[in-house]
């Protein structure tokens, strides 16, 4: 049974659209092809497996009968095994679905996740002749620029920047979706509450705030300067008219500082999902 949290987004469109907001599915597929590992973190979720891959289906399925798109912001397959990057790729076959990747998607094990790293997993994947890059995308749908960002290691290249600020120069409003979500002050706080780590998990952090933070998580979210260059740009861009993200588990709504509002939707595996219509 779905949770469904459904949003009204006024952008002034001719004809309205349905959009289902699905994020942080999990999905722990691994066999014997994989290391021991892979394999260790598969039997810790075993018992879970077949409920999350029958919500996944459910969550497709009323896609398919109520919208006109699924966004997913990541974190599909719950690490990088070879039969989670066989459903993913088999999952993305659907036209329908349009993706972003999370920081799970390039989970192998314990190790610096740098770029070398990610794109150790970006290549297993091998998405490209399926027309899918995991750090950027766009899709234009009744009058709507629907534009994802890999923002998963909560940095953001200059690049991903210069490519949203053609894609907003084309003239749509745009829906912006990532996985991680861009610091707000009241997500911030529930955030750190519901991790109870002394992080938020957030893009854009600033340093007053860092300090809550342990030190090897601040370093890793500690935001670079083509990361403030990006928050700074989604802020002030007045055509972006709604941030999605997951990540953090959990449904917020909040407005960013520049007015644009977020929408943080909660664990896809445990069927809860955000339906929104644009009007």
């Amino acid at each position: 049974m779905l949770s469904i949290e459904r949003t009204v987004i006024e952008i002034g469109l001719d004809k309205p659209l349905k959009v289902l907001h699905v994020t942080d599915s999990h999905v722990p597929l691994c066999d014997e092809r994989d290391d021991e590992y892979r394999q260790s973190l598969a039997r810790k979720k075993a018992p879970k497996l077949e409920g999350i891959l029958a919500r996944f289906r459910e969550e497709v399925a009323y896609a398919e009968a109520h919208c006109d798109l699924m966004v997913h912001t990541g974190d599909l397959i719950d690490f990088a095994s070879r039969a989670n990057i066989e459903f993913a790729r088999d999952v993305l076959k659907n036209e329908k679905i349009l993706y972003i990747a999370g920081n799970h998607e390039y989970y192998v094990g314990r190790a610096l996740e740098d770029m070398s790293y990610r794109l150790n997993s970006y290549i297993r994947m091998h998405l490209e002749d399926m027309g899918v890059n995991l750090f950027f995308t766009s899709r234009l749908l009744g009058g709507v620029n629907f534009v994802g960002i890999d923002d998963a290691y909560h940095q953001v290249e200059d690049w991903q920047t210069q490519r949203l600020q053609r894609e907003v120069d084309r003239g749509y409003p745009v829906i912006l979706f990532l996985h991680a979500p861009l610091f707000e002050q009241s997500l911030f706080e529930r955030s750190v509450e519901y991790w109870k780590d002394g992080s938020a998990y957030l893009v854009g952090v600033d340093e007053d705030h860092l300090l809550s933070y342990p030190e090897f998580l601040a370093v890793d979210q500690r935001p670079c300067e083509s990361t403030r260059r990006f928050v700074d740009y989604v802020n002030g861009e007045k055509r972006v008219r709604a941030v999605l993200a997951g990540h953090v588990h959990f449904n917020f709504e909040s407005m960013l500082p520049g007015g644009v509002m977020q929408y943080v939707t909660g664990r896809g595996h445990e069927g809860v999902v955000r339906e929104i219509t644009l009007l």
